[in-house]
């Protein structure tokens, strides 16, 4: 399994010397105590941030900055994951509708649930992950659903390409169910040094009706990594001994 890789001298200290749950936790100070709403556009969340939230934000890596005319304003887009992190987990925003009308728990559920078919598996993932004080990042440029880094981006290289696999098969697209693919989704993964983290989401028979069914949820993690022949020391033995 291969190990962090920090970039540059320091990189290290400094992500221990601050780490990611501190960060997150004055993120969610922050966001409490000025009561921020984010507004719900088609499949993201856009939230306006003053200097210090935007600060955390990006020390926290959620959302993206979005570039506007407006100086004395920043605006992050922040993905469905992130965005329902944020309100249901860590209960430090509020999501309206483009009427700004307050969305609750379940009207956001159902909605984002309708945009993703299987946005309960992805977010459980996210979860997951994020409460374990990873930072989780959209993996579609390497074809997996996330990119898990040890600490700030800045500082690290990802470690892991996410997979989520669920029970229900109509919900994994068809994804590693052969040889091949494995194969090929390893092979890609070796090329960038990280590590195939398959995350394999169970519902226990739980009907997914709102947010509060996923706490009967279970997460399997499982690593997966080509075998080397170089790995076979004893041949190499015997090889000698024989010459």
């Amino acid at each position: 399994m291969m190990g962090p890789r920090w970039k540059g001298k320091g990189a290290e200290t400094e992500a221990l010397s601050n780490p990611m749950s501190k960060i997150v936790s004055e993120l969610q100070s922050s966001l409490v105590s000025s009561n921020s709403q984010g507004l719900l556009v088609s499949s993201c969340v856009l939230i306006e941030a003053d200097a210090t939230q935007t600060d955390l934000l990006l020390r926290s890596c959620f959302g993206d900055p979005i570039i506007t005319a407006e100086k004395d304003k920043q605006w992050f887009q922040l993905s469905m994951e992130e965005a329902f992190y944020l309100f249901y987990v860590l209960k430090c925003i509020k999501i309206v509708g483009e009427n700004k009308s307050e969305r609750n728990v379940e009207e956001l559920w159902m909605y984002m649930s309708f945009r993703r078919e299987n946005f309960h598996y992805v977010f459980k993932a996210y979860s997951h992950l994020r409460m374990k004080n990873w930072v989780v990042k959209s993996g579609s440029r390497y074809g997996v659903d996330f990119v898990a880094y040890r600490h700030h981006p800045r500082l690290v290289h990802s470690e892991y390409a996410v997979l989520v696999l669920a029970e229900d098969d109509r919900q994994t697209i068809g994804r590693l169910r052969v040889w091949s693919d494995y194969e090929c989704t390893l092979r890609l993964c070796g090329s960038v040094a990280k590590t195939l983290l398959v995350l394999q989401i169970q519902k226990n028979g739980k009907i997914t009706e709102s947010p509060s069914d996923l706490e009967s949820f279970s997460v399997e993690e499982r690593t997966i990594s080509r075998w080397s022949p170089k790995q076979c020391r004893e041949d190499q033995t015997i090889a000698k001994r024989e010459s």
